[in-house]
């Protein structure tokens, strides 16, 4: 498999340069940016298989640019915030991944092989159909009547989960373990931004949801439009 292609956006210059040498060894292709202000002219030139994205940066922060860019390309958020709801804002604004500060090397290897495991490993082709929306399994795309609606990695293999298995009760767990693959790591309940995130994109009310349903104590269920 062709060289993956990582950018390392984070103005800790000594914590850059040694994940770049750590990642290098690992058969990585590393760029590194100290600040966000470059960001949209390096993605161009360097188009990078993931972003590893800072939360606190000089100029533009972390989460403005994971909101913007949400749905581009697969986005692991580094920040020295480690508290649950410093985890679920990361993910609410469209990062993939969320790491706190410190933390080992080989934990944020792992998380980002998970992630490049996710996006280039080629889907059987297939769409799944539901009310308005097509998603389509190969192309790794959902669209409204024809639109295209942007969809986070994360809120996408989320979806694909869900909506393969129509009536089947996900645990929190569960939904993690089948979203991410055998080799994932605890989202404790990030999960539930998740799913707060996907249906408001699907326009999918909680009070009387048309797609996913909260099963109380449990999980959820994809039910699809005429359940």
């Amino acid at each position: 498999m062709e060289q993956a292609r990582l950018l390392i956006v984070d103005d800790d210059r000594e914590l850059s340069a040694m994940l770049s040498t750590y990642f290098q060894g690992q058969g990585y292709s590393v760029s590194v940016l100290d600040h966000g202000g470059g960001l949209d002219a390096a993605l161009a030139r360097l188009a990078p298989d993931l972003l590893i994205l800072d939360v606190m940066l000089p100029g533009e922060n972390g989460l403005s640019i994971a909101q913007r860019l949400a749905g581009t390309l697969p986005i692991l958020m580094l920040s020295a915030c480690g508290e649950e709801v410093d985890r679920i804002l990361g993910l609410e604004f469209g990062a993939d991944d969320y790491l706190a500060k410190p933390f080992n090397p080989r934990e944020l290897l792992a998380r980002v092989k998970a992630l490049l495991r996710r996006t280039r490993t080629p889907p059987a082709s297939v769409t799944l159909a539901f009310g308005e929306y097509v998603l389509d399994i190969a192309r790794r795309t959902l669209c409204r009547n024809g639109e295209p609606v942007t969809l986070t990695t994360a809120e996408f293999a989320l979806l694909k989960v869900l909506a393969s298995h129509p009536g089947r009760v996900f645990s929190r767990d569960d939904l993690v373990t089948a979203a991410s693959g055998p080799d994932r790591l605890p989202f404790d309940r990030s999960i539930d931004a998740r799913v707060a995130r996907l249906r408001r994109k699907l326009g999918d009310a909680s009070e009387s949801p048309r797609y996913i349903r909260t099963v109380w104590g449990t999980g959820y269920v994809f039910i699809g439009q005429d359940a």
